[in-house]
């Protein structure tokens, strides 16, 4: 009698055993399904929006030399490559024939204007005549016409002095600018035409230094739609600008936008832009490659994801995992602007407060439960890098 009871104890016994050790492994198998992430929270950020282009230095200033007058040349007065001031000296034509010309010249204006008192004594004295009937209206005709001519003489005599003169001093060859001189393509003893075609040397003013960098139409175009929208505001005053050097070194000193050519070239599609820096160790010399870092405007309150968080659809479109509060995750579609340093600056599809998913992306796919294992707010993002540049073109 007891044996089926005792089977029958056995058999509920094990039928316990059986389900408890189901529902121990259900537990296990639901904890290891449900993944770890690790998430950022974003948070708006001010940050300066930038852009890097290629560029060539030229001079602020730039003269040729040439001579004005005839001659030979006597004297070069300057040292090749050393710097000069304005009205410096530089060369020295034989002065002789036009100091000979210019003596010429004052002679026959003292003669004329020593002539000048007598005839015009006559003129008023004629004058004075007529008016008693003395002297015929004929007479004082002729003796007034004699004094107007008499005086256009002088003033023409003055006005062929001051030219004897101004040639003069064209035999002294000066510079035309402050600045520093190249080579010279003359020694003594060569002969100089007035206005020849070939300088004699040419000065640089590199206290100032102009960079030209060709800048995308395209890029223009989307800043003027970002600061239509308000994603950035621009500087009231001329657009800040930074330099690196042709072997990647900081230029030391900030230059400023001078101004962005109105004329789009057809065949490249870009546009001018030329910057001014000051250059007084003459650092950047004519000619140099550099990249300038051009300040587009500052955006008050950017959304900056770190780059791991983002990635790409099989359409190419930027995309980022989302936990929501109920820790469940959301795809969402972005549109990126650039990176701008370890991160890329979101346009649409985030938003302040968002937790992004940057470790365990993997493991995971939208509507799955996760478990934020750290969730932390993303340091302030440092200042554009120099390599901060546009983002390749994303879904909307």
């Amino acid at each position: 009698m007891q044996i089926p009871y005792r089977g029958g104890t056995i058999v509920v016994a094990g039928v316990l055993v059986a389900g408890a050790l189901t529902i121990g492994c259900g537990k296990k198998e639901q904890a290891k399904a449900t993944p770890e992430v690790s998430v950022v929270t974003l948070q708006p950020e001010k940050v300066a929006i930038t852009s890097e282009l290629p560029g060539r230095t030229s001079a602020f200033l730039v003269a040729e030399v040439h001579p004005q007058v005839n001659g030979i040349v006597q004297q070069r007065l300057f040292t090749e490559g050393a710097d000069v001031k304005q009205g410096d000296v530089l060369y020295q034509i034989d002065p002789r024939p036009y100091q000979a010309a210019y003596d010429t010249a004052a002679a026959a204006l003292a003669r004329a204007e020593a002539n000048l008192p007598a005839i015009r004594k006559r003129a008023e004295r004629f004058k004075e005549l007529l008016a008693v009937h003395a002297v015929g209206q004929q007479d004082y005709d002729d003796a007034s016409g004699a004094l107007k001519q008499a005086e256009a003489e002088v003033q023409s005599l003055k006005a062929g002095v001051e030219s004897a003169r101004i040639n003069l001093g064209y035999t002294r060859i000066t510079a035309p600018i402050s600045g520093r001189t190249g080579k010279s393509s003359v020694t003594p003893g060569a002969l100089a035409a007035a206005y020849q075609g070939a300088a004699f040397t040419t000065i640089q003013q590199l206290d100032q230094v102009y960079v030209d960098s060709p800048q995308s139409s395209a890029i223009l175009l989307g800043i003027q739609r970002n600061l239509a929208a308000n994603r950035i505001k621009g500087s009231s005053d001329s657009a800040r600008v930074k330099l690196l050097l042709e072997d990647g070194t900081p230029y030391p000193q900030t230059g400023i936008l001078k101004f962005s050519d109105v004329t789009v070239d057809p065949s490249t599609g870009s546009q001018l832009l030329r910057m001014v820096f000051p250059n007084p160790r003459h650092v950047l010399l004519p000619g140099m490659y550099v990249r300038a870092i051009v300040e587009e405007g500052v955006a008050e309150r950017a959304i900056l994801v770190p780059q791991q968080g983002v990635t790409r659809d099989p359409k190419g479109n930027a995309i980022a995992m989302v936990v929501d509060p109920s820790n469940k995750i959301e795809q969402r579609t972005l549109k990126v602007d650039r990176a701008i340093g370890s991160k890329w600056l979101v346009l649409e599809g985030l938003a302040a407060g968002d937790r992004v998913v940057v470790e365990g992306l993997q493991k995971i796919r939208p509507g799955s439960a996760v478990k934020v294992v750290s969730a932390s707010t993303p340091a302030p993002s440092p200042a554009p890098s120099p390599t901060s540049a546009p983002a390749p073109a994303a879904g909307k």
